[in-house]
């Protein structure tokens, strides 16, 4: 069984926490460089000071494009992917600006997978024509593979990638 990689988002407070300061919901909090990853169930630690931090909730990860603005293609959260290896992590800034790049054909071979860094002469993905022909999918710009969006009616997908500065 494949492991999914896991996404937090930025949230409120009363998203993560109810009245009792218990964790509704699996969460990171941050405040200043002190950072606590939650449970469900678990209790706020005391030196957390709930109007000085930082809360991110987790989320299903295959929801990650409601996350990203279409048109500008921009983070609109700040965001922390943690790869199936669970010690590996991408930290994700509002308005970090992300490459979206199609993959469209009659036959899609996907090279690269989320957490695999990819250069610029590096293909991410083969794309094979009716004619037989295979094309490879370079991307413009060095960087990182944070989502794999797959739309269900044709082999078609979009690589969300995050350029290196």
């Amino acid at each position: 069984m494949r492991r999914l990689p896991q996404l937090f988002v930025e949230a409120s407070y009363e998203e993560c926490f109810d009245e009792e300061g218990k964790a509704k919901v699996d969460c990171i909090v941050i405040q200043g460089n002190v950072e606590v990853r939650m449970r469900k169930g678990e209790k706020l630690p005391a030196f957390i000071d709930p109007k000085e931090a930082k809360f991110l909730a987790k989320e299903v990860y295959d929801r990650f494009h409601f996350y990203v603005d279409q048109y500008e293609h921009r983070m609109r959260v700040d965001a922390i992917i943690v790869l199936p290896d669970r010690r590996t992590e991408i930290r994700l800034q509002k308005g970090d600006e992300l490459l979206l790049l199609p993959v469209e054909g009659y036959v899609v071979t996907l090279i690269a997978d989320v957490g695999n860094r990819v250069r610029t002469g590096d293909a991410f993905a083969a794309v094979t024509t009716r004619k037989g022909e295979v094309h490879y999918m370079k991307p413009p710009k060095p960087g990182v593979v944070v989502y794999i969006d797959e739309f269900t009616n044709r082999p078609n997908y979009v690589y969300y990638i995050l350029p290196e500065e």
